[in-house]
């Protein structure tokens, strides 16, 4: 039978878990990443901007008590917000000695009243200790997320688009963290360069064999301050207008275990940094065409899923 969404959206499984809605505080402690060491202005990935995910929100601010006081100060306005959960969503945020995680971390969360915590970083920037680092603060009644971007399980797009490190190097960082028995959210490009449906249905189905915790779905998105920007302007490679991610995204859904929660279809980009798509549909309009489209089709996340 299919739900009111064909698909385990977050915000609905927050407000089950939570019993209303819950905000994220998304932050820049300042990280960068293994493809730019300490200079976060060199390319890294050849889609990735000079801002590395960052919140749009934040601006050019850098403290992080400025950061955090001032998003909570804005959700609590607008939304009337009590429940948060602090997101260190710029860069790699596990790039460091892991004493200087713990002490940016623990400062970080003393800040605000915060339920859970979610690190986004990358497999080559992880091993034993940070794990066991990150697994500590469920001891503080803490949820522990870790995002971990993958993008393609094809090594040859990998090399292609610069991310400086492998499919299998992915596998091991997740069982890893599966070990401390963290949850992990699984990040995935749809549209990469040289990719079709067929390489994307092998990347999904090696993420669904793993049973993560959450997917987030990216679109390609192809910013001007990107490398990925001057292929792009020879002529190499398009990026996916919005019905055909739609189309790609439902067929990945269906192969996704059902309980897999889905924390996003679509990438965020601002509009004036934005080369290609040259137009995509806002993200409401989006996900109201993505349910009704499933509903047509009788589709519905896990109904091809093979466990």
């Amino acid at each position: 039978m299919l739900q009111e969404e064909p698909f385990n959206r977050y915000s609905r499984y927050l407000k089950k878990k939570y019993g209303q809605p819950v905000y994220r505080v998304g932050i820049d402690a300042g990280f960068s990443c293994p493809n730019r060491g300490k200079d976060r202005g060199k390319p890294g990935c050849t889609y990735c901007g000079e801002d590395g995910s960052r919140a749009p929100y934040l601006g050019t601010e850098q403290n992080l008590k400025k950061q955090i006081d001032g998003t909570i100060a804005f959700l609590k306005d607008r939304y009337s917000s009590h429940i948060y959960i602090l997101y260190f969503q710029a860069f790699s945020s596990t790039f460091a000695p892991v004493l200087y995680l713990k002490h940016i971390y623990d400062y970080s969360l003393s800040l605000a009243p915060f339920r859970e915590l979610i690190v986004a970083t990358r497999p080559d920037c992880l091993d034993r200790k940070k794990a066991e680092l990150l697994a500590g603060y469920k001891n503080m009644g803490l949820d522990v997320w870790v995002e971990l971007g993958l993008e393609s399980g094809h090594n040859r797009t990998l090399t292609l688009i610069n991310r400086g490190h492998g499919a299998e190097q992915f596998v091991k960082a997740f069982n890893l963290l599966k070990e401390f028995d963290i949850k992990v959210t699984v990040h995935v490009i749809f549209g990469l360069p040289g990719e079709n449906w067929h390489d994307i249905q092998k990347t999904v189905k090696s993420i669904a064999s793993l049973r993560p915790d959450g997917v987030k779905i990216h679109n390609l998105n192809i910013p001007e301050d990107t490398v990925m920007y001057n292929e792009f302007l020879m002529g190499e490679f398009t990026a996916p207008v919005d019905l055909r991610h739609m189309d790609y995204t439902i067929r990945a859904l269906e192969m996704l275990p059902p309980e897999t929660i889905i924390m996003r279809l679509t990438t965020d980009t601002k509009r004036e940094k934005l080369a290609s798509p040259g137009y995509f549909m806002q993200k409401a309009k989006f996900y109201s065409l993505i349910i009704n489209e499933m509903k047509k089709r009788k589709s519905y996340q896990g109904k091809r899923f093979l466990s």
